[in-house]
């Protein structure tokens, strides 16, 4: 499989939310990005990374990344490689066994971060997925097809009510497209 490694930029909120983040990931080359939604509680936890607050020595996952680290071969990497009911599926890799562990992709994230293990997302997803990647810019794309069904009802809401029904067409077709089961890329 052919793949691209991804690096952790920043952490972003979505404006009009507070229980929701964006996590900014780019290509190595960063002329790409892709973003994933997280909770409140992991934006929290990445931007004490971001920050370098010294605390997170301490806390659990940099604790168990030493731990397996030392105890054990740590040889792993993460895979993003599709689009399931609007999350990306991420899969922790044993290198030695191949052995696929499901995450979740913010927490994919953070296990990085925390330890260093690589992250990538196969080509053809982060082809489909990726928009150009500026460090200035003061918004970034969200692919509908990567929001919960959830939030996809919110945002279809929204655009009704503000009577952008544009929006709310191309809203209503991807929930359309869930409803049948099927895969949508932008």
């Amino acid at each position: 499989m052919a793949k691209e490694r991804l690096v952790f930029k920043g952490v972003s909120e979505i404006v009009g939310t507070e229980d929701l983040g964006l996590l900014i990931l780019t290509d190595e080359a960063k002329e790409r990005q892709i973003t994933i939604v997280c909770d409140k509680a992991m934006a929290v936890q990445l931007e004490l990374r971001v920050k370098k607050v010294p605390i997170t020595r301490i806390m659990l996952p940099e604790v168990l990344c030493r731990i397996l680290k030392n105890n054990s071969n740590f040889d792993y990497e993460i895979v993003i490689d599709d689009i399931v009911d609007g999350q990306y599926r991420t899969l922790l890799y044993d290198k030695e066994t191949l052995e696929p562990l499901l995450i979740r992709a913010s927490d994919a994230v953070l296990l990085s971060v925390v330890s260093g293990i690589p992250l990538y997302m196969e080509t053809g997803l982060m082809k489909r997925q990726a928009v150009a990647y500026n460090e200035n810019s003061r918004g970034v794309s969200l692919p509908v097809n990567t929001i919960s069904d959830e939030m996809l009802q919110a945002a279809l809401d929204k655009a009704i009510a503000d009577e952008n029904y544009e929006l709310a067409s191309h809203l209503r077709d991807e929930k359309k497209r869930r409803n049948k089961g099927g895969k949508s890329y932008n």
